[in-house]
């Protein structure tokens, strides 16, 4: 299962994109809210009801846990929760998607100690050990991590080719002329 974290200004393109594009692939994924209330609202004021809350999340259920950017993220960085989670995936194995400025939460972690990734500009100092790389969407073994809004759909078709084959992505991406 992927699970999407969603806090209340959120970037609505770095979520949803992907969630879409997974979605049309046949891969099942859950929105999960940082609070009870469903209600999510992001940052350009677009509701979106979560699925589920954070709590209710069983990490050994995870496949791939994503956070998306936007004013969110420093949410998503201050809950105990997100952080038991990217912890859980770390132990258990687990893909860890990150796009624009959420790197940031797992670069404060040390978590890109020697391995590559990317982030919206700016965010690159708290990718602590990390060798940044100027691509739109990075993957390094079981971390992915993109560069901001305009990567979600490269994004969303890379996730989909680690989860389902290079083969099912670049299908899609014909399909949806891309």
């Amino acid at each position: 299962m992927v699970y999407v974290l969603l806090a209340d200004g959120f970037e609505e393109i770095e979520a949803i994109t992907p969630i879409d594009i997974m979605r049309r692939a046949g891969i099942e994924v859950k929105t999960a809210a940082l609070t009870n209330d469903p209600q999510v609202r992001g940052a350009h004021n677009i509701k979106v009801t979560a699925d589920m809350k954070i709590t209710d999340i069983e990490p050994e259920d995870i496949e791939l846990l994503m956070l998306p950017g936007g004013a969110g993220h420093e949410l998503l960085d201050a809950s105990n929760e997100v952080h038991y989670l990217i912890n859980e995936c770390i132990v258990r194995g687990k893909y860890i998607a990150s796009i624009c400025a959420a790197p940031s939460i797992l670069g404060k972690k040390r978590i890109f100690d020697g391995k590559n990734a990317t982030c919206f500009p700016g965010f690159e100092k708290y990718l602590y050990g990390a060798n940044i790389k100027p691509d739109k969407v990075v993957v390094d073994k079981k971390l992915i991590t993109a560069k901001g809004a305009g990567a979600a759909a490269e994004f969303g078709f890379t996730l989909t080719g680690i989860l389902k084959g290079r083969a099912a992505a670049d299908k899609l991406k014909e399909q949806m002329q891309f």
